[in-house]
């Protein structure tokens, strides 16, 4: 079996929508990425063409034939052609507006949708029946002369259409004659023309976001993947505040029936550090400095410098977990959470990433913001706690619910938060607390060096004392804690690669944790392995492993957290930022430069 996971997201980093390959809106939370999903049939297997089916929004041609999709070029701009059985045609654009506007930027919580009929005598039929309460019901709703109101349970969704209100509130089909305009937005009359303002709005929303990738150093090779990948983690970006969320979705299971479903519509301090780290490379700046004020805020806010693994979009420290018994889940695997326990976890990796990712801002001149000694000194109690609880146990990076170990990967983050603290006071001139910092970093470094190296099976382990492997190992390369040429390095990735790598993929790790054996390959893990054979000579293997795992990729150009490495088909939650990363990275390391073409 292929990728299933035929799912094109649309967004302007206020709210964000999952569009299925009949063109059907399947997800879209409002007001933001985190709250209750207007659209939520994707974790809802009754059939959309029940008369009780809800949460999704459709527009189909009658005696259909044919449905093609594709982006508009450079742009998170949706183009959906329906062909009827006679030849009729029509295409829905679908998009929600994001443009600056008297000086601020307008991204509204709206959906636009513009039928346009492209041949013969196209019939249509608009379907739009949101949810409230998690799916438990379908959104009250009332009429006025040229719109309906959808009553959600904390705000008022309003359609303004240029199509006849009734015909659309009668969910009947009718023929499209002329181009047909449809804005779900907030509760407000246009001031003008429905049809000019959404065309106007259009029109300057395919310029921003043109003009955004305008400004991408994209490697030569593989570039429109690169493209696609760096506005889709720009949708998991919540603009108002910075956050950055680790995929749209949640509760799509790791595979079949595992229980392993969780709400990644949130913050990781860890997942976010990554997204910078790769938008970086491609010269996104914007991304960094939104997500850094977020940050500042975090490490403001917290209470004897402890970082929590994750955080709301809005900073927020509490994120209950509870089931939605009203959805039954993707294709019927529940259940469907809300909110994510590991809010609560102990995490020591997170303080490495706090670091890392505030380092560049003491010595990128681009920056709006260049940080300074005040800056240093606010995350000097982040390295305080990096430097405490390094060799400690916590529940690592997999956020295992009922295990903890001092993990090395943990670890070796604490160590680069207090490397790179060293590096910033010495670029700031601060020598004393350069050496203060330094000096740390060493002796961590020859603790790590000493409690995670097995020398019976000459190899670093993935947890203090023990002897396993997990692929979070590769990454002590990206962490500059290990060299490429090292023999440390070289044994403990052929351990890797010989006890994880699964065809064309790799595992996390092969033990049993939680919830048993894990049946999937992360993807992140193999983008982890293609870095590795990069930086090690075996560029060859590295380039094939890498155009195998684009294949991999779905409609929209995109991945999805885990993939069955049997069947290649796509699980877990979409689209994942780590595996769009992953892409990003290793295009970037592997792409022959831009003077080869000249």
């Amino acid at each position: 079996m292929t990728a299933t996971m035929d799912l094109w997201p649309i967004g302007n980093c206020q709210v964000s929508a999952l569009v299925d390959r009949a063109g059907r809106f399947v997800w879209g939370c409002t007001p933001r990425v985190d709250g209750d999903p207007a659209f939520c049939s994707l974790l809802d297997d009754k059939p959309p063409a029940g008369e009780d089916a809800f949460g999704f929004w459709e527009i189909d041609i009658d005696r259909l034939k044919s449905t093609t999709q594709y982006y508009l070029r450079n742009t998170p701009v949706l183009v959906t052609r329906h062909e009827d059985e006679n030849g009729s045609a029509i295409e829905v654009i679908d998009f929600c507006p994001r443009f600056t506007r008297n000086g601020r930027r307008y991204r509204p919580v709206a959906f636009a949708r513009i039928v346009r009929p492209v041949a013969g005598s196209p019939r249509v039929r608009v379907r739009l029946r949101p949810a409230v309460n998690w799916g438990a019901a379908q959104a009250e709703t009332t009429r006025g002369s040229n719109h309906i109101r959808y009553l959600l349970d904390d705000s008022v969704l309003r359609l303004s259409t240029t199509a006849p209100v009734g015909w659309i509130e009668d969910e009947r089909m009718f023929r499209v004659e002329r181009p047909l305009h449809f804005f779900l937005g907030p509760d407000e009359s246009f001031s003008d023309s429905i049809e000019a303002s959404l065309d106007n709005m259009l029109d300057r929303t395919i310029d921003e976001w043109r003009h955004w990738v305008r400004g991408l150093a994209t490697p030569h090779e593989w570039q429109e993947a690169v493209i696609r990948s760096a506005i889709t983690l720009k949708l998991c970006q919540h603009e108002e505040t910075g956050a950055i969320v680790a995929a749209l979705t949640t509760s799509i299971p790791e595979h079949a029936d595992s229980q392993r479903n969780w709400d990644y519509r949130y913050c990781w301090v860890r997942d976010a550090y990554y997204t910078v780290q790769a938008l970086n490379r491609l010269g996104a700046l914007d991304v960094l400095e939104s997500y850094l004020e977020y940050l500042r805020n975090i490490v403001d806010n917290a209470k004897d410098g402890h970082i929590q693994p994750l955080y709301g979009v809005g900073g927020e420290a509490t994120l209950v977990e509870w089931d939605a018994p009203a959805l039954n889940g993707y294709r019927g695997m529940g259940p469907v959470r809300v909110g994510n326990l590991a809010y609560e976890q102990v995490q020591h990796d997170a303080y490495g990433q706090i670091v890392l990712s505030n380092a560049q801002a003491f010595f990128d001149h681009r920056l709006l913001r260049v940080a300074g000694v005040e800056d240093f000194e606010a995350l000097e109690p982040v390295g305080e706690r990096a430097w405490e609880k390094f060799d400690k146990p916590d529940a690592g990076l997999w956020e295992l619910r009922t295990k903890s170990h001092v993990h090395t990967y943990s670890a070796a983050m604490c160590w680069a938060a207090c490397d790179r603290l060293a590096n910033a006071a010495e670029a700031l001139g601060l020598f004393e607390r350069c050496i203060f910092w330094r000096d740390r970093a060493d002796t961590m470094r020859a603790r790590i060096e000493e409690a995670a190296w097995r020398p019976d099976t000459e190899r670093m382990s993935a947890t203090f004392g023990g002897d396993d492997l997990d692929a979070s190992l590769l990454q002590l390369l990206d962490l500059r804690f290990l060299a490429p040429d090292d023999p440390r390095f070289r044994a403990t990735l052929d351990a890797v690669e010989g006890g994880l790598r699964r065809g064309s993929h790799m595992l996390r790790y092969a033990t049993e944790d939680d919830f048993g054996l894990p049946h999937t390959a992360f993807n992140v893990c193999t983008f982890w392995l293609i870095e590795a054979l990069h930086f090690t000579g075996r560029d060859a293997d590295a380039r094939e492993l890498f155009e195998e795992m684009l294949s991999r990729c779905t409609p929209a150009g995109l991945l999805s957290e885990d993939i069955d490495p049997v069947s290649g088909e796509l699980w877990g939650n979409y689209p994942q930022t780590y595996s769009l990363v992953g892409v990003i990275n290793c295009a970037v390391l592997l792409s022959k430069p831009w003077s080869a073409i000249r």
